[in-house]
């Protein structure tokens, strides 16, 4: 166990300068606009990322750790509206009253008593909901990593703990999918007892469909971030990080590296067929951009951004990865038949938080667009980029497109269809950003026809946005 008074929080990159917490709530109307917000954007954005409540104790790790903050824009006729709001869990609202941090970060362990936070919270961990934020079946639910997500209503009030009328008492993934076809919702949950990874369906009313099903050939408890989903199938991709309760329990890393054991990825049958496996040498990824099935042959061809090993921490002081090998945009080709993996690097830039139109999902996908560093600035920490680049991939051929943002510390691009199109070719990519010069916050407006221009409009935010994850455009019409 960690001793708290060996953390030192001001020692931390991740809670300094462009990543620290902000602790005001702030409402905002009519925004400041450089330029012209779109008529066609009628909506809201939103984006969840750790915000401590409290300066943390015995450790902290970026992106797990920390309290859920979603911030809003809501734009409707060329004007703009801001709202912040955390997410409250029962352990905030406990940390609230002690005006104090009580639970320390996932590698410290500590877990207050009775005495301090009352029985039924007492030894318990805290919940995380601090990774994504995603609208399904009418409800708007923030995300944490193998956890139960939080209700929040459409004002980004804490309406509680969803369990799904309890029959996902453990959880779902911070990265769910949603079919655009079906509507149904995919998830999967880890744990550290048997079983060790299942997966489940939500339908498109928000009843359960598929309880949590295990998937056989788990021996131990694995770490995965996201999944990808086909017509036919949920795309797991095992890498090889398991978890090491005795390590963490004597301070050590509550993960492990062993990349000796290979990446497995599972092509799990939507429809329960037995799991199909595929191996492969070790490799990690955080994110998928999409999976879906080769028409001709059935090969499930998946995209992802590819790093050499698990990236979880620190890491170099340039934010490269800690060991040598391939990073950045990658195509993986499966043959369910054969069990083999055929990998592919699509570009070598050091890129991350992929998105695609999400109503291309399970399906061809040509363009997508990427957080990515510029390489013109030094000092970037793991997790901060300070470009924007767009792909177009057509057969094997890739094409790319980006915009150097200067000063500005972007984050993950949204995609907002313009209403009545399809294919996401016309449209608008949507972020946060942060000025590195003076720590000023901006949401930016990038045409997806012509996205090396820059932004069509700038908001200014009148309070500063913490670099942060993962978000969602939520157009007025839905």
């Amino acid at each position: 166990m960690t001793p708290a008074a060996a953390f030192d929080p001001t020692r931390v990159a991740h809670l300094t300068g462009r990543f620290a917490p902000v602790t005001e709530e702030v409402d905002a109307v009519d925004l400041e606009v450089t330029g012209e917000l779109p008529d066609e954007l009628d909506g809201v954005y939103l984006r969840n990322g750790p915000n401590p409540r409290f300066t943390p104790i015995g450790s902290y790790l970026y992106p797990l750790d920390g309290d859920g903050m979603i911030h809003g824009v809501w734009l409707s006729a060329g004007r703009a509206r801001y709202r912040n709001r955390f997410v409250r869990t029962h352990s905030m609202i406990a940390e609230e009253s002690a005006g104090r941090a009580l639970w320390g970060g996932l590698q410290s362990m500590i877990l207050p008593g009775a005495e301090e936070v009352g029985d039924v919270l007492a030894h318990t961990f805290k919940p995380l909901p601090d990774i994504n934020v995603v609208q399904h079946a009418g409800r708007l639910l923030a995300l944490a990593e193998s956890d139960c997500p939080f209700r929040m209503s459409p004002g980004l009030d804490t309406l509680g703990k969803e369990t799904f009328d309890g029959q996902l008492p453990a959880g779902i993934t911070a990265h769910p999918k949603i079919d655009p076809v079906t509507g149904e919702m995919a998830v999967f949950c880890y744990g550290l007892e048997p079983p060790y990874l299942t997966w489940a369906v939500i339908g498109p009313d928000g009843v359960v469909r598929q309880g949590p099903t295990a998937v056989e050939g788990i021996a131990e408890p694995q770490m995965i971030h996201d999944m990808a989903l086909t017509r036919r199938h949920v795309v797991l991709v095992l890498a090889p990080a398991f978890f090491d309760i005795e390590a963490a329990m004597s301070g050590g890393s509550f993960v492990a590296w062993r990349p000796e054991r290979g990446t497995r990825i599972a092509l799990i049958p939507r429809d329960g067929g037995p799991v199909g496996w595929a191996d492969d040498e070790a490799f990690w990824l955080w994110h998928t951009v999409n999976a879906y099935e080769d028409p001709d042959d059935g090969r499930v061809i998946l995209d992802y951004v590819q790093w050499p090993a698990l990236t979880l921490g620190p890491g170099s002081p340039d934010g490269r990865p800690r060991e040598s090998g391939h990073h950045g945009l990658t195509r993986a080709v499966i043959d369910p038949a054969a069990g083999t993996v055929a990998r592919t690097r699509l570009d070598d830039a050091r890129v991350e938080l992929p998105r695609i139109d999400d109503r291309l999902l399970t399906g061809p996908h040509q363009r997508l667009a990427v957080a990515a560093d510029s390489g013109r600035v030094g000092g970037l920490l793991p997790g901060e980029y300070d470009a924007l680049r767009r792909y177009d991939i057509r057969g094997t051929g890739v094409a790319a497109q980006s915009w150097n943002a200067g000063a500005l510390s972007v984050g993950e691009p949204v995609f907002a269809p313009v209403p009545g199109t399809r294919g996401g070719e016309r449209g608008y990519w949507l972020t946060f950003a942060t000025d590195r010069t003076d720590n000023t916050s901006w949401f930016l407006v990038l045409p997806a026809e012509d996205f090396a221009q820059g932004p069509v409009a700038r908001v200014r935010i009148p309070v500063r946005v913490p670099l942060g994850l993962h978000g969602t455009w939520l157009p007025t019409e839905e």
